[in-house]
């Protein structure tokens, strides 16, 4: 419902403000060629990571398609996985929190070259999304493991390009991205010790997407964005120890004593941004 309520609100915006034009003694026969200075705020959505797992290092090799089994060989994670966050230790219809979409806040600065009605430069933007991933596993204990993941803040800077129709410009983004990424795990086993192996959280990737500004006084525009970002993650890990289970518990039987290790299947975070944007330009 706040999605589908910013994009329409955004999209009546865009539509009042773009509808007169621009009063004749402030309009800019290259009104996208300079430097400019923006913000932008909006919404932030996950896609729907059916099929989300947790993977066991149960030998140590470094390959995390192992099998957890108890001491009669039963499949200890046999219950399930589910790709959100665990209310309960048992898994049920109710018992999987969806991941968090939330608001996202960006400033931006980029230079333009507009030559006729085309348009190219370069942009870079630094902030913040709220947004929070979640991949849950339950063993037969039972009990939850759940990681989580979220973004304390990323920066991009790329190419934008695009069509400049009188004051309004049509236009598409690629640039690089780089995030620093939060990670943390929980559990409601209480007997196993737990312990973090690898918590790499500088990431690469890259952001791609378009949108539409327009000119709606001499130095300041309002436009509408959507972009797509995609980050590598696979490197946060956890090992499972003895605690004070029994020497028979899954995680640390024979011949592998020292325990296992937990990482998330899945290697990208990804997730989809539409937000409005205010620019003025010099």
């Amino acid at each position: 419902m706040t999605s589908k309520f910013m994009i329409a609100a955004a999209a009546a915006l865009m539509t009042s403000v773009a509808a007169p034009a621009v009063a004749q003694d402030m309009v800019d026969d290259q009104p996208y060629n300079g430097l400019y200075v923006g913000v932008s705020g909006g919404y932030d959505v996950q896609g729907n990571d059916v099929g989300a797992a947790i993977g066991f290092d149960r030998n140590l090799d470094g390959t995390f398609t192992d099998a957890v089994t108890t001491s009669t060989g039963a499949n200890a994670f046999s219950t399930g996985f589910c790709n959100g966050r665990a209310r309960d230790a048992t898994l049920a219809p109710t018992s999987c929190e969806n991941d968090r979409n939330r608001a996202s806040y960006y400033g931006r600065i980029g230079f333009d070259r507009q030559m006729g009605p085309f348009v190219i430069g370069l942009v870079g933007e630094f902030g913040k999304t709220e947004i929070v991933d979640y991949t849950s596993a339950f063993s037969t204990t039972p009990a939850n493991y759940v990681f989580s993941r979220a973004v304390d803040w990323e920066a991009s800077g790329g190419i934008r390009a695009g069509f400049a129709a009188d004051q309004t410009l049509f236009y598409g983004v690629a640039k690089l991205g780089y995030a620093r990424i939060d990670h943390r795990f929980t559990s409601t086993n209480t007997l196993n010790s737990f312990s973090t192996v690898v918590d790499d959280r500088d990431r690469k990737g890259f952001v791609v997407g378009g949108g539409v500004e327009t000119r709606i006084m001499k130095n300041i525009s309002i436009g509408l964005e959507y972009s797509y970002h995609d980050y590598k993650d696979k490197d946060y890990k956890i090992l499972v120890g003895r605690g004070s289970a029994a020497a028979n518990n899954p995680f640390v039987l024979t011949p592998n004593t020292s325990g296992t290790v937990l990482r998330r299947q899945d290697d990208n975070f990804r997730w989809h941004s539409l937000r409005g944007v205010l620019g003025f330009h010099f």
